[in-house]
């Protein structure tokens, strides 16, 4: 079986850095920085030729990135992926990125973790047949607030919507209902042998259990080194992102019951209540005001035409 082993996806600020540490923490695993390029250029051919061959291009193309950067490798190392000169596919070549990123680590078996990257696992799948999925799925209302507490979302999705300004908690609540449901769509016609899904919340109550449940969808032996991903980068993690918190796991950190309004909480529960009762975590309002539910109809309604990308904006 080929690199990339998995991917981890999710809705942004749903933990998926932290799953990262804990599963790169693995005797037999890495897990790479994020890498939204990688589905991203291969649907614009960026690099490649029409049928998906890597043209010469790509290579500086990579180098020029900021991102590529953490994969620490050098224009050497990719030039050898393509010397033979022989037609690379690019799927061949990004799984010799990730064999070279393995190496540098000691790893045999590469993943990657690319939280966007739940929007376009039909993408992932088509270029690696027998990659797995991780969805890590977190109470949105959580994920809201740290969204609205995070200094990038500026420059970032949700933050660049035109309707972030007007009203930061309803654009957060579709942001997460359409990556979250974007994500389950794609499980879903992938099956149960590629696509697993695993709650924020279960990771921090019951972390044995759930690396327990992890390890074996991946296919590896259970290792209590997972449960101690902080020491690992206490002793320095090379491709680690820099400024990303490295405590060890702990709960309550965000805690929407005592961090979020009740203003705030009807706002989200209003655009994606639907979405919270269908994974389990219990709305708070059995019945919401008339504005509220029209404030939600009005932003969902203004985002509906905000990228194509994006589009059906978090419909059901």
């Amino acid at each position: 079986m080929p690199n990339p082993r998995v991917f981890i996806v999710g809705c942004p600020r749903s933990g998926t850095t932290l799953l990262r540490r804990i599963v790169s923490a693995h005797p037999e695993i890495v897990i790479t920085p994020e890498a939204h390029w990688i589905p991203l250029w291969f649907e614009e051919r960026r690099g490649l030729t029409a049928d998906g061959l890597v043209t010469p291009d790509l290579i500086p193309l990579l180098l020029a990135h900021d991102k590529f950067a953490f994969f620490r490798l050098t224009v050497e190392d990719l030039m050898s992926l393509v010397e033979d000169g022989h037609p690379v596919s690019y799927a061949s070549f990004v799984t010799g990125i990730f064999d070279l990123y393995g190496m540098a680590h000691g790893k045999k078996l590469v993943g990657n973790k690319t939280p966007d990257s739940a929007r376009r696992m039909d993408t992932l799948h088509a270029l690696w047949p027998q990659a797995r999925f991780v969805h890590l799925i977190r109470d949105g209302r959580d994920v809201a607030l740290s969204l609205m507490n995070w200094p990038k979302v500026r420059n970032k999705k949700p933050g660049t919507f035109p309707t972030w300004k007007d009203d930061p908690v309803a654009t957060s609540a579709l942001w997460w209902e359409l990556n979250v449901r974007r994500g389950r769509e794609a499980g879903k016609l992938l099956g149960p042998q590629l696509y697993r899904e695993f709650q924020y919340e279960s990771l921090l109550a019951n972390p044995e259990q759930v690396c327990a449940a992890l390890c074996e969808f991946l296919g590896l032996g259970y290792d209590e080194a997972m449960l101690h991903h902080d020491e690992a980068a206490a002793k320095g993690d090379p491709g680690a992102e820099a400024g990303h918190d490295r405590k060890p796991i702990t709960p309550g950190l965000r805690n929407w019951k005592t961090q979020m309004s009740a203003e705030d909480l009807e706002r989200f529960e209003a655009a994606a209540g639907a979405l919270l009762d269908e994974l389990g975590y219990p709305c708070t309002f059995a019945h919401l005001r008339t504005a509220a539910v029209k404030q939600s109809a009005r932003i969902r309604s203004r985002l509906a035409g905000a990228s194509p990308d994006d589009r059906p904006y978090g419909t059901a």
